[in-house]
């Protein structure tokens, strides 16, 4: 049975809305995928984040035509995979995305990551804004760029991104990003919003937990959606997912906000967008 609880949505720099909190499919294998997705889309998700990368587009399609929920709905996001930066290749990817996921149109897709070491990212962006202009797709943004990366596109393009999406969690907290982008009217998306879990047994976070009879997971999701992040948690587990859907009824106090942004040490789990240039083969 769906929750009635209201996802608070943010605004995007093209007046597109997106529900702070979504649902991702990273790392979730593709035969578990329809299934998991159809789980959060019961529970009341109404945001999938996927990527080609990912290799669950489809799946994830499905479980967004089979929900019986209006696709207007249902915000979808996507990626660009590493191996078709250029920009020839960027439009064929996408529309492979389209095909894939068999949807009429994608919300938001993102550059998934810059790859300083492979081809410019500024003609691959330019792609993108092509992309744009042709109307199936409702937003563009990227992920894992640093200040640098974004102040080349402010530059040298026309369309500012709506969002970027980065690594963000307790240990990674990333203030100085957050506010760039905020100055620049970017939204910020959290991806690893536990840490991979690496977070959950921190004392400050159980303390809190612990006070307020809530997991050490929920907790930290309720600091992300409170500073303004928008957040993605993933499960296939229907207890969990329906779990980390339970925000919206408690709040963390300033000073339990200010502990959590304490426990920052600059610490990531995946790998730094300035030397990452990973292809897929």
């Amino acid at each position: 049975m769906a929750t009635t609880t209201a996802v608070p949505t943010i605004t995007l720099n093209n007046g597109v809305e997106i529900p702070q909190l979504g649902f991702g499919v990273f790392q979730i294998e593709p035969e578990q995928t329809r299934e998991a997705t159809l789980a959060a889309l019961e529970v009341g998700y109404r945001h999938i984040d996927t990527a080609e990368m990912y290799g669950n587009e489809k799946e994830v399609g499905e479980a967004v035509r089979e929900s019986g929920i209006d696709r207007g709905e249902i915000f979808v996001t996507s990626k660009l995979n590493n191996g078709f930066h250029d920009p020839e290749e960027a439009a064929r990817a996408f529309q492979q995305s389209l095909d894939v996921l068999d949807i009429d149109y994608i919300d938001l897709f993102l550059m998934h990551w810059p790859l300083p070491g492979v081809l410019d990212f500024v003609e691959t962006w330019k792609a993108m804004e092509r992309m744009y202009e042709g109307g199936t797709v409702r937003a563009i943004g990227v992920s894992n760029f640093k200040q640098h990366h974004l102040n080349r596109l402010l530059a040298e393009t026309t369309v500012v991104p709506a969002v970027n999406q980065i690594e963000i969690h307790p240990y990674l907290t990333q203030e100085d990003m957050r506010e760039y982008d905020r100055e620049h009217q970017i939204a910020t998306e959290a991806w690893s919003p536990i840490a991979q879990g690496n977070v959950l047994k921190d004392p400050v976070l159980v303390r809190i937990a612990n006070r307020l009879e809530r997991s050490t997971a929920q907790v930290t999701l309720r600091w992300h959606l409170q500073r303004g992040d928008i957040v993605f948690p993933k499960s296939v587990t229907r207890a969990r997912v329906q779990e980390n859907f339970e925000l919206f009824d408690f709040e963390l106090s300033d000073a339990d906000m200010g502990d959590i942004t304490s426990l920052n040490r600059d610490e990531r789990t995946g790998p730094d967008p300035d030397t990452f240039n990973y292809i897929p083969s």
